[in-house]
């Protein structure tokens, strides 16, 4: 009713994206662990809610950096679980070494950081947010000047004189990509040595953050067993 549309998008957004743990968990038929689950959620609350709707990421001092580096995290151990099922399946000969694991837990995670910054973007763009925070820049060095140092003494915005000009975003999405990789680099590291038998004891703690495929019930094994019979009995009547 306040016209507040911005809020709007973002409490749907945050409400669809709760609803996301249990849509994986059916649809793949994967368990998350408690704590992964719990993690996700919180950052959702924290990062739409707190963060964007109630202003967290301008009141509290490195609000966003703190989310990104954590994001950076858990979409590691995702993409380094995507693996690891994969190399579990059944019909899926796959068995990579721990070295490929860990790199390319690392590069999902750059990937996911990366179309988040778009939809940064996006809603900056069409919404009229400021999710790619400006930055005051009073010096920088410009290609286009001879590749000299140049000094802003003063800007002008909206007849308020300014100590420098105003970076809309490009700062902010760099430095939310480095601290997203810091935290991808972290658990990529530890994965490796989970995987590569180094520090499986030491290490252990690190499955809470790994979703595991579902094992199956006593009534499902007896139904897929059931099936496989058919298929044999279906190929022998066929041979035959």
């Amino acid at each position: 009713m306040a016209g507040q549309y911005y809020v709007v998008f973002q409490c749907l957004l945050a409400l669809l994206l709760f609803f996301l743990p249990s849509i994986l968990e059916r649809r793949f038929r994967i368990e998350l662990p408690n704590v992964l689950e719990n993690l996700v959620l919180l950052f959702i609350f924290s990062s739409l809610l707190l963060g964007e709707i109630y202003g967290y990421y301008s009141r509290v001092p490195y609000w966003d950096k703190l989310l990104h580096t954590s994001s950076g995290f858990l979409t590691a151990a995702i993409g380094f679980s995507l693996i690891e099922l994969l190399n579990e399946h059944e019909t899926i000969a796959l068995k990579l070494s721990p070295l490929f694991v860990a790199v390319f837990a690392f590069c999902f995670s750059m990937t996911v950081g990366v179309l988040w910054e778009f939809f940064e973007y996006g809603c900056d763009l069409l919404l009229g947010a400021d999710m790619q925070k400006d930055r005051l820049v009073k010096a920088f060095t410009s290609t286009l000047l001879g590749g000299e140092r140049v000094v802003v003494d003063s800007v002008s915005v909206n007849g308020i004189a300014w100590e420098g000009y105003i970076d809309i975003g490009l700062i902010d999405t760099m430095e939310d990509l480095i601290v997203n990789a810091l935290g991808a680099l972290v658990f990529s590291f530890f994965g490796f040595l989970l995987i590569g038998r180094r520090g499986r004891g030491r290490l252990a703690f690190l499955k809470h953050f790994l979703p595991y495929r579902k094992r199956n019930t006593d009534a499902e094994t007896e139904k897929s067993e059931g099936n496989r019979q058919k298929n044999e009995k279906k190929k022998f009547d066929n041979r035959n």
